[in-house]
């Protein structure tokens, strides 16, 4: 199993403050296909934010993450019950969870070893879904400018693990027994500059572009960039989502 990448403990509190949510139609087309609602794990849970919206409809939550800073700053609920584990492996029983989410980190996974371990703790006509989305749309002038941002300035300080993002999860590991999905989703939010300038300090990439280069934030020049064409308070921020879900294969 490969070495546990921990890509957001530095900036986690940048990291729940500036992420996007997750639309409620997403979940709602999730659980059609659940058949109960008793428990939940969520794999690589960051800050909780998709643990606390599966509380609202799950008995009980379990929610996972390799950084206790992440962890630290997680959304409390009655009835989430966070811990640090890896995804790979955990001390959850056997056949315990009726749905397994990862929202934006399956792509940091030993895939193998996850799968696996999804094998272990999903109940046999439990259900796994796995989603991210990809690079924001504002307009096609803005676009073109953070385009050049995610290509040229820090393209390369990207781990690997980011084109299965680019990919929309399409080349992942994912062996089971596969739902066709049949709907699209995006999220829909509207955002200052600032929060957009806060949003692009939690990448992963910028941390590895300012450790390598003594500090220096390119984010700074980025917004500085946009700034004289963001007209007005606020502008619509539109993230592409993809989805993957599935049952276990009959053995």
């Amino acid at each position: 199993m490969k070495k546990a990448l921990d890509r957001f403990s530095k900036q986690s509190k940048t990291y729940k403050d500036y992420r996007p949510t997750y639309p409620e139609e997403l979940f709602n087309y999730i659980y059609s296909f659940c058949n109960g609602r008793n428990t939940c794990w969520d794999c690589g849970t960051g800050n909780g934010q998709v643990a606390a919206l599966l509380s609202n409809s799950f008995d009980q939550v379990y929610a996972t993450d390799i950084s206790q800073e992440q962890i630290k700053y997680a959304i409390p609920r009655p009835n989430i019950y966070y811990s640090v584990q890896r995804a790979e492996k955990t001390t959850f029983p056997d056949r315990y969870f009726d749905l397994i989410t990862a929202a934006q980190a399956v792509h940091w996974f030993h895939l193998p070893s996850f799968n696996k371990e999804v094998y272990r703790v999903l109940k046999p006509n439990g259900i796994v879904a796995i989603w991210g989305y990809g690079l924001l749309k504002i307009n096609s002038e803005i676009d073109a400018i953070v385009n050049h941002f995610y290509q040229d300035i820090i393209g390369n300080y990207w781990d690997k693990e980011r084109d299965y993002i680019d990919q929309n999860y399409s080349t992942i590991l994912f062996n089971f027994d596969e739902v066709d999905i049949k709907k699209t989703f995006k999220i829909e939010t509207q955002w200052t500059i600032d929060q957009l300038q806060g949003y692009f300090n939690s990448w992963s990439s910028v941390q590895n572009y300012m450790e390598k280069n003594k500090g220096e934030n390119p984010v700074e020049n980025l917004i500085r960039d946009i700034a004289p064409i963001w007209n007005t308070r606020r502008q619509q921020i539109n993230f592409p989502i993809f989805l993957r879900m599935g049952t276990p294969l009959s053995k």
